[in-house]
């Protein structure tokens, strides 16, 4: 099972946020154990360095979480072509309608996110941590 996973799910796991540390953490483990093929967009790899650099307040821990993070999930690229496919999606934020964009070109089965309410209408359906545990539980 192909899945991309939300820059929230991946921060919430690198800062040990709560209350989402935990549930976040089990859909890194289900890549860590190739349970699912897990990736990050490369778009959203800048995201989450400026995020974790910003809090740490020190490059090189920035620049290791992001190696570390290579470790346990992949990463896809995106594309120009994921760019303009964004923009015919009726999603509202533009950062989620190119990580949909970029899932559906990925040929991803699902996306991660804690926000699934904002991508009702991706072309890829979008699932919850729970959510996918339970799905990998199930096959």
């Amino acid at each position: 099972m192909k899945v991309v996973i939300d820059s929230n799910i991946i921060i919430d796991v690198l800062e040990r946020r709560e209350p989402f540390f935990q549930k976040s953490y089990e859909v890194i483990q289900l890549s860590l154990n190739k349970q699912i093929d897990g990736y990050v967009c490369a778009g959203c790899m800048t995201d989450i360095h400026y995020i974790i650099r910003k809090n740490v307040k020190d490059n090189n821990k920035a620049k290791e979480a992001m190696i570390h993070l290579e470790e346990l999930v992949g990463v896809c690229d995106t594309l120009a072509s994921d760019i303009t496919a964004s923009h015919v999606l009726d999603m509202n934020d533009f950062e989620d309608a190119v990580l949909a964009a970029t899932a559906k070109r990925e040929k991803a089965d699902y996306i991660a996110t804690r926000n699934k309410r904002d991508f009702i209408n991706s072309p890829v359906a979008a699932v919850e941590p729970e959510e996918l545990v339970r799905l990998c539980a199930e096959s």
